[in-house]
């Protein structure tokens, strides 16, 4: 699996990325969800940079999980958690969080994948459902609750 800079638009679009495939497929309403989060904007990544993460990933997937089952996607942790790792800044975790949270939630429905690529990243990252969830009439800030 190719690694990227810490913080780098590409380690942001793999982990997007992964937010679309971890139910096994690429669902329009996700894809959706994506835009509609303004995420690519706020950061200055271009679509055209996801959609080349994107396929980046699906190659690096075939290689580096030959013989798994089409449709579905299982890394190991010590993967998952380096590709975590390639995003260590709290606003940025916190942007990036509810972003895939929207993703993953866009078809209406947490598919196994889904909840575990989500719950590794709360870990890693360590946040919890709170620290994610902006809180009505209060400014949207990048760390309202202090980490566990």
């Amino acid at each position: 699996m190719r690694r990227y800079a810490v913080n780098s638009h590409e380690a942001v679009c793999r982990l997007l990325a992964l937010s679309l495939l971890s139910d096994g497929g690429l669902d329009p309403a996700e894809l959706a969800a994506v835009r509609e989060s303004r995420l690519l904007a706020q950061l200055g990544i271009s679509e055209p940079l996801l959609q080349q993460v994107l396929q980046d990933l699906c190659d690096d997937l075939l290689q580096y999980l030959p013989g798994q089952a089409v449709g579905h996607l299982e890394l190991d942790t010590p993967l998952l958690d380096r590709l975590l790792a390639e995003v260590d800044d709290p606003a940025l975790q916190v942007k990036l969080l509810r972003a895939m949270l929207g993703v993953v939630d866009a078809d209406g429905w947490l598919a196994d994948g889904e909840a575990v690529l989500i719950s590794r990243a709360m870990a890693c990252w360590q946040y919890d459902w709170y620290a994610v969830q902006p809180i009505p009439g209060q400014p949207r800030t990048a760390r309202s609750v202090l980490r566990s």
